[in-house]
């Protein structure tokens, strides 16, 4: 009869035992979980990404400061401004294969056309009224605006390289944008060459 009583004994400390370390590794496995980024949080880290990614160096208009091209703080992030005069350029430079960029790099010129840098700000004529799905779907497959059959992003957005980010990197960037200063601001349609027409047999 003792010895019964014994092993009931050692049994119920035995799944006490187990229990108090189910606890402790539940317990440990909760303080050690991260925390879900704050707002806050997660607008420092799309600042950063943009900032890593350099978008304002095509979509901030500048002007010309002492050290060179600097950022016009309430068009940031603007894009090309309507109406806006370009510099003229020479066509048999073209024809000889450069590309060229505008002074404050919001235009380019080459093989494909002419392009503009789109508005990103949060304004309505920028991304505003995007959705987050849109703005993957430019930097995943390079469609303009984000949108099914639609023409492709043309040069110099590198949107190839863009394509690598994370889901949680790109929702970041998308955050951020979206709480920029609006700069109302309709750019200007691109102008795109026709495709060359295919080598001779």
């Amino acid at each position: 009869m003792l010895q019964s009583f014994r092993v009931v004994g050692v049994a119920v400390l035995f799944l006490l035992l187990i229990n108090a370390c189910n606890n402790q590794a539940t317990e440990t496995k909760e303080s050690t979980a991260t925390p879900a980024p704050s707002e806050e949080d997660k607008l420092k880290e799309g600042e950063r990404l943009v900032a890593t990614l350099d978008c304002e160096i095509c979509h901030s208009p500048k002007r010309m400061g002492p050290k060179g091209p600097e950022v016009i703080p309430e068009l940031r992030f603007g894009g090309h401004q309507a109406g806006s005069p370009l510099p003229p350029y020479d066509e048999a430079t073209l024809k000889a294969g450069w590309v060229l960029f505008a002074p404050d790099f919001t235009s380019m010129i080459g093989p494909w056309g002419q392009s503009y840098t789109a508005n990103i700000s949060s304004d309505s004529t920028g991304i505003g009224m995007w959705t987050e799905d849109q703005f993957k779907k430019v930097l995943r497959e390079g469609k303009y605006k984000g949108m099914d059959n639609t023409r492709p992003i043309l040069p110099p957005m590198p949107w190839e390289a863009y394509k690598h980010l994370t889901d949680e990197e790109i929702s970041k960037v998308f955050a951020f944008l979206k709480s920029t200063k609006p700069v109302k601001n309709v750019v200007p349609a691109a102008k795109i060459n026709p495709p060359p027409p295919p080598p001779a047999k």
